[in-house]
């Protein structure tokens, strides 16, 4: 089944490039179905670009899916058109009295501060409290997850000496979750941040369970009540040349950028990347959407608590 957008939003033009089948609110009211309500907290810079990464994993699932996007008072995009916030973005304060069966709240360029030196970290504290009682299941990436293991379990992050950049390979750690239903012993995420939590700091809470590490990169996976909350701190939800971007941005304006560990090609950057992920990052979400959303949540949505 298509996933339910609001009308003339870019992503449902760039997706169906890809055959990725989507439909627009004006078609998809005319089905009688009772659609998964997902909520998108967007807090990455470029949000059009953030929307469709995100999309197109949601795309993935038999289930029809009303997107929502949600966005903070407290905070004004500077890349993105004021345009595209008003046409497709609602205050928290506009929807905090409805309910969603699924939210996903992404990173954001904020992680070398700390938390409460972030200007909009009363209002996201008030939403991360107020997913527990609204929302199925929450999945918090990258800067959201050590800003929901903070606020949540008073997990503390650390700065690293350098950016941890690149695709690393995970190891599962509890492979009998359904959220790795299909997966292979190891699989790879993509990271790009410069802090992290610990995993002794995870493994000493009993509310916490960590689910899936590395090596290289330390904790990637943790799970909480029951799978009501994910945190993953690094990017499944990339696209393909998203490191590339970023690299050959930072690139022009610094001279201390390491290339991305395993991407591309022979390690060099004039050649494509060598994306090692896509499979694992479209199962990883069919599995939170059919396992911890759709076979957990109320048909009854106001039901959610």
């Amino acid at each position: 089944m298509p996933l339910r957008l609001p009308d003339k939003l870019p992503a449902i033009e760039l997706l169906k490039k890809e055959n990725i089948f989507v439909m627009d609110n004006s078609r998809a009211t005319t089905q009688d179905i009772r659609p998964l309500k997902i909520v998108i907290l967007n807090l990455m810079p470029l949000k059009i670009t953030t929307e469709t990464d995100l999309i197109r994993l949601l795309s993935n699932t038999p289930l029809q899916m009303e997107v929502n996007f949600m966005k903070l008072r407290s905070h004004t995009p500077k890349n993105t058109p004021i345009e595209h916030m008003m046409m497709f973005y609602r205050d928290f304060e506009k929807m905090k009295d409805e309910k969603f069966d699924g939210m996903i709240i992404t990173g954001a360029p904020v992680e070398q501060l700390d938390f409460e030196q972030v200007n909009y970290w009363d209002e996201i504290s008030t939403i991360f409290s107020w997913a527990r009682t609204h929302v199925t299941s929450t999945l918090y990436i990258c800067w959201a997850a050590q800003a929901g293991l903070y606020y949540h379990y008073g997990i503390p992050k650390y700065s690293l000496d350098k950016k941890m950049f690149g695709v690393f390979r995970q190891h599962t750690l509890c492979p009998q979750l359904p959220i790795f239903r299909g997966f292979d012993d190891v699989f790879y995420m993509p990271h790009s941040r410069h802090t992290e939590v610990h995993k002794e700091d995870i493994l000493a809470n009993p509310e916490l369970t960590l689910i899936a590490d590395s090596p290289e990169n330390g904790v990637s996976m943790v799970m909480a009540r029951g799978g009501r909350e994910f945190f993953i701190t690094g990017h499944m939800e990339y696209a393909y040349n998203t490191l590339d971007t970023e690299y050959k941005r930072d690139k022009d304006i610094r001279d201390d950028v390491d290339l991305p560990v395993n991407y591309y090609r022979d390690d060099n950057p004039d050649n494509e990347p060598l994306v090692t992920w896509r499979a694992h990052a479209n199962l990883l979400y069919h599995n939170w959407i059919n396992y911890y959303i759709y076979q957990e949540t109320p048909y009854d949505i106001t039901k959610i608590q």
